[in-house]
């Protein structure tokens, strides 16, 4: 129930900001929750219930903080393509194994530089509304240092996020809910293909996916003792994404943190844990079928509270983005490039900021830091 609680929470109120910003209707906003959530509730059943391994289901947060940024420059339909071809290329790397070789096209460190710059606006506006909304954002906060700090069960970031909601409904009186007249009836949304989307979009959002989620729960198998079928994780995400995208969802895929909750010792008798990831699941098939009632409900939330929900959820992934970016000494410099192009948000050539600084970065790292270490090792040897 917690990993199911942990993908259902921040991540929703990412995806009614990203839709905000790109100025998606409602329609559009419940079509894209209800696809991801359905369909990576639908992974998280069939897939432990097949392999006796907890495998949770749900979709890529830092791939709904990459698309925040993104919304704006292009329509639904032309980012439904851009889905349609991620999910395609996670298919095909995994149906012909190439995990492995894939992820080293771009070191991580540059990954997670480029990663922490798109997040930093979302964490300078988490400090902003908990100043703002002082008496919600305060409590919340000191829930989540005092959650963090005697190491309890229930997560930090959700305990902090239910509190806060509780005081917010007790000193700040929420507007009318607006809610939806008759039952929500998903159809099949057409993409639209061009270079710039798939530059911009497919790439980097395959990228986030394979080294942010997939990486990260294989990782956390392991460490469990569990033997990931990686291919078949790879494939399948990449054919539940595909569907997803045809209702206007980015992804639909294993869930890196929420399969480290589900496999972990914590959890239970190992034997025993796959169960977990399937109540999973389930909470979120439930969440995804219900999300015309609930969206409308997030809604009427003050903007100041959706930034804190936000900053909550991302607070995790951007340290160690932080961490992981500038734990490399020899790579420095390309890693700060990575990071501030994309804090630019910068559009060159229609690509935008995250591609360039995947490029630039990359090169940096590549043919100009590589080739001053190699000199510098050299140099040590003659001297030798």
């Amino acid at each position: 129930m917690v990993a199911g609680i942990f993908v259902i929470t921040g991540p929703t109120a990412l995806i009614l900001e990203a839709s905000s910003n790109g100025n998606f209707n409602t329609t559009q906003s419940i079509l894209w929750i209800f696809a991801v959530y359905v369909f990576g509730g639908l992974f998280g059943i069939i897939l432990p219930l097949y392999s006796k391994i907890p495998i949770v289901g749900g979709h890529t947060l830092t791939g709904v903080a990459f698309l925040a940024t993104m919304t704006s420059q292009f329509t639904f339909n032309e980012l439904i393509g851009a889905y349609l071809i991620s999910a395609l290329l996670m298919g095909i790397i995994g149906f012909l194994g190439f995990f492995s070789k894939f992820i080293k096209l771009v070191p991580k460190e540059i990954i997670s530089a480029m990663l922490a710059g798109m997040i930093t606006h979302y964490m300078v506006n988490f400090i902003v509304s908990i100043n703002t909304l002082f008496i919600v954002g305060f409590i919340s906060l000191i829930t989540f240092l005092i959650f963090l700090r005697w190491k309890l069960k229930f997560p930090p970031v959700i305990s902090a996020i239910i509190i806060g909601f509780i005081v917010l409904n007790l000193f700040y009186p929420l507007n009318s809910i607006e809610g939806t007249s008759a039952a929500f009836m998903p159809k099949i949304q057409f993409p639209d293909f061009n270079t710039s989307s798939f530059l911009s979009i497919a790439i980097p959002l395959t990228l986030l996916i394979l080294s942010n989620d997939i990486a990260v729960a294989i990782g956390a198998l392991e460490q469990n003792d569990y033997r990931a079928p990686i291919n078949k994780i790879i494939s399948f995400s990449g054919l539940f994404s595909l569907i997803t995208s045809f209702f206007g969802g980015q992804s639909a895929n294993i869930a890196g943190m929420a399969t480290a909750i589900c496999s972990d010792k914590e959890a239970g008798p190992k034997e025993k844990r796959y169960m977990g990831a399937v109540i999973a699941g389930v909470l979120l098939l439930v969440y995804g079928l219900f999300s015309w009632k609930l969206v409308p409900l997030i809604q009427t939330l003050p903007k100041e509270f959706i930034s804190i929900i936000v900053g909550f959820s991302l607070l995790n992934v951007f340290g160690n983005s932080l961490y992981q970016a500038f734990s490399k000494h020899s790579i420095k410099t390309s890693t700060v490039f990575a990071f501030i192009i994309s804090l630019s948000g910068t559009t060159i050539l229609s690509i935008s900021a995250p591609v360039w600084s995947l490029l630039i970065g990359s090169f940096i790292a590549r043919y100009i830091e590589n080739i001053t270490e190699e000199k510098g090792e050299k140099s040590v040897n003659k001297t030798a």
